[in-house]
């Protein structure tokens, strides 16, 4: 098995409903270590750049102001297959379809406000924790 990293944002909708703690826990009970952590706000450049293959699209606008409404908290984490144990963890982008169990499915019922992204890939783990930790993992 093979260790990785991946990052999480816990979104504004978490944040302000106050589920970070529980949420990061999740992932701690099913044995993923938490590495880096820290709370942010997102720019418009910051979001850009995250979001740089949705600019285009029609829904993009909606995201960057859902996702500039209020604080964010960054996280990277580490264990066996992260990358996809995490994926598994927060279950299906739609919170109305994600399985109960999944975090999705047990606290969202929205396709936007779905409370955590989580990296796809390895590649794209990488990618994003050097935006939002660009001075290495502590």
């Amino acid at each position: 098995m093979t260790v990785q990293h991946t990052l999480i944002l816990l979104k504004p909708d978490a944040v302000e409903r106050q589920l970070v703690g529980h949420i990061l826990s999740r992932f701690e009970q099913k044995g993923l270590r938490i590495v880096d952590l820290r709370w942010l706000r997102f720019t418009q450049e910051l979001a850009r750049q995250h979001y740089a293959e949705h600019i285009e699209k029609p829904f993009y606008s909606g995201l960057e102001k859902y996702i500039m409404s209020g604080p964010v908290v960054a996280a990277v984490l580490e264990g066996s297959e992260a990358i996809d144990v995490v994926r598994r963890l927060i279950g299906p982008t739609n919170g109305v379809e994600a399985p109960p169990g999944t975090i999705r499915g047990d606290f969202s019922l929205s396709n936007q406000q779905n409370l955590v992204h989580a990296s796809d890939s390895a590649v794209s783990a990488e990618r994003e924790i050097n935006i939002f930790f660009p001075n290495g993992l502590k």
